[in-house]
């Protein structure tokens, strides 16, 4: 599909100021203005981060009442548990908790959910489970916040509940002990974004605080913290630019045995966020959509480092097994829909018998990609199938999934994705009422959409430029890798290459030569020719073949030259 590029307006004016002012370049400053970073203490802070940048920890709600009650549990060695989340920030969530806290002498245990089996959050059963083994105090981390009836259920036990969690609430607040999330309808707090286990973080700053001790004590986690961050696609900016920046320094010399070992296991030579990204976060993530969510937890939390390269190892064959099932079920879908007439849909919906719903969310965002329809995977066990969802930009998937709540047993979700359940035989006719819906909101009209950063010239493809770019490291949502636009190139060299998947591009500007690559834009090869003008769209980087340094252009979309 045609890709609309899109360019930030641009102040000359203040983009010589601020260049001047920082001795940056004038790319480096657009990039800044187009994120609206333009006061002095914003880029200070957004280029060179420090410890002194945290807010304080007590600006958000109950904060105090939270404190105040874990130090009565670890002065009177309360039997304490903290119930988390299967995925890479619940586990790193329990991870730095539980550490912090056997370091404070409370010995704490932990409770995961199995995604396979209970699902995310949470649960009737396993909060028996946790009174019949007489807990006093429960923690609860990257969830909580929709508990209402289980945190009655515990209540009723006798079981203290603190909340901390970074999810919308309900209508109501579960009446727990203290509830500790800044999207509270009632924050007080001055950035909401954090991920769970940046609200971890908070805690056990807070701690900290309380206890009069050094701050090392809380700031050595931020390399666990930044990992859980990053791999959980919050805004990158505010609180979570200094977690992630300050982090990322720490990853690289991690003492956390797991993590360490993990590192190695990707095979990534740069410790950065895509590293996090595309290496640890889908080895860790494996584990839960496997129904192993508990290895990852060990992983983080040994001091063997035997241990942790066994454990590192079995993550792995998780991820290839999550690989595997993930292919089979995308394959099977590209079948079905090819039974079907895709130019007349605006949506996608299919179903399968024993489709993994571990991985079909997956496999909905790839489809979703390739095709810019909002598409819903259903995997069918018995009579009932539970599906994933994921949806385009300006489309509301949980809106139209509230219009199609006849047809559903249990939903949930936001604007981009969403989880479901219904009964087999529902699927068809929810899935006519779910194209209505879409149709009704036009979805047609809707086009990909290239935001560009600025236009560049040969001038900009220097060492230097790539090297201030860095500097926006770490990378993620609202905080994307640049996009720039090179116009008038001419193709003096193209090929696909690993079997037509991918496209490699030589190009000429005057006697410069310019080097790209298109990742999953192999197809492009045949329409375009040697000699043809084009415009390209891409982000800048240094790529290293055979010890020789070279700039290349990393393609996202390119067209004819007007």
């Amino acid at each position: 599909m045609k890709k609309k590029w899109e360019y930030y307006e641009q102040d000359k004016e203040l983009v010589e100021k601020i260049s001047t002012k920082y001795n940056i370049s004038e790319l480096l400053a657009k990039i800044l203005i187009n994120r609206n970073i333009i006061e002095d203490k914003q880029i200070e802070i957004f280029l060179n981060p420090t410890r002194n940048d945290f807010y304080d920890p007590f600006l958000m709600n109950d904060m105090h009442k939270a404190v105040n009650r874990i130090i009565k549990a670890i002065k009177n060695k309360e039997k304490t548990i903290i119930y988390g989340d299967y995925d890479v920030d619940g586990i790193t969530s329990i991870t730095v908790l539980k550490k912090f806290l056997n370091e404070r002498g409370l010995e704490v245990d932990y409770y995961i959910p199995n995604r396979l089996e209970e699902g995310y959050g949470l649960n009737c059963k396993a909060i028996e489970e946790i009174a019949k083994n007489e807990y006093k105090l429960m923690i609860t981390v990257d969830c909580g916040i929709s508990g209402i009836e289980e945190i009655k259920i515990a209540n009723n036990y006798g079981i203290e509940t603190i909340v901390t969690d970074h999810h919308e609430q309900l209508e109501e607040l579960p009446n727990a002990y203290a509830i500790i999330n800044p999207k509270r309808r009632d924050n007080t707090y001055p950035f909401r974004g954090l991920a769970g286990v940046g609200v971890v973080f908070k805690l056990i700053q807070a701690l900290s605080i309380k206890l009069e001790l050094d701050e090392k004590e809380y700031l050595k986690f931020l390399d666990i913290v930044c990992i859980g961050t990053i791999s959980d696609i919050v805004p990158l900016i505010d609180e979570n630019r200094v977690i992630s920046k300050l982090g990322l320094k720490l990853v690289k010399v991690t003492k956390n045995i797991g993590l360490k070992e993990l590192i190695k296991e990707t095979g990534y030579k740069n410790i950065d966020s895509s590293m996090v990204s595309f290496g640890i976060a889908p080895r860790i993530n494996a584990c839960g959509r496997m129904g192993e969510q508990e290895e990852a937890l060990r992983l983080f939390l040994t001091n063997s480092k035997e241990e942790a390269n066994e454990i590192t190892k079995r993550l792995n064959t998780y991820n290839i097994q999550r690989q595997e099932k993930e292919k089979i079920i995308f394959d099977q879908a590209i079948k079905e829909l090819e039974k079907e007439n895709l130019d007349k849909l605006n949506s996608i919906v299919l179903s399968g018998e024993n489709w993994h719903h571990g991985v079909i969310g997956i496999v909905a965002s790839k489809i979703t990609e390739k095709f810019f329809k909002p598409t819903i995977l259903i995997g069918i066990e018995n009579d009932e199938g539970k599906g994933s969802g994921r949806s385009i930009p300006g489309f509301d998937l949980h809106e139209a999934l509230v219009e199609s709540s006849d047809y559903l047993k249990k939903y949930g979700g936001h604007e981009m994705a969403v989880g479901l359940s219904l009964d087999k035989d529902k699927i068809q006719e929810f899935k006519k009422h779910f194209e209505k819906i879409v149709e009704a909101k036009d979805v047609k009209q809707l086009q990909p959409v290239i935001n560009i950063e600025t236009d560049i010239t040969k001038r900009d493809l220097n060492k230097e430029i790539i090297e201030q770019i860095k500097l926006l490291e770490p990378f993620g949502e609202k905080n994307k890798q640049p996009i720039v636009a090179y116009k008038n190139l001419k193709i003096t060299s193209i090929r696909a290459l690993s079997d037509g998947k991918h496209l490699k591009l030589m190009l000429k500007d005057g006697n410069n030569t310019i080097n790209a690559i298109g990742f999953n834009l192999g197809e492009l090869t045949n329409e375009y020719l040697i000699g043809d003008k084009i415009d390209i769209a891409g982000t800048l980087e240094l790529n290293i073949f055979n010890g020789q340094e070279s700039i290349q252009i990393n393609l996202k979309d390119i067209m004819k030259s007007i």
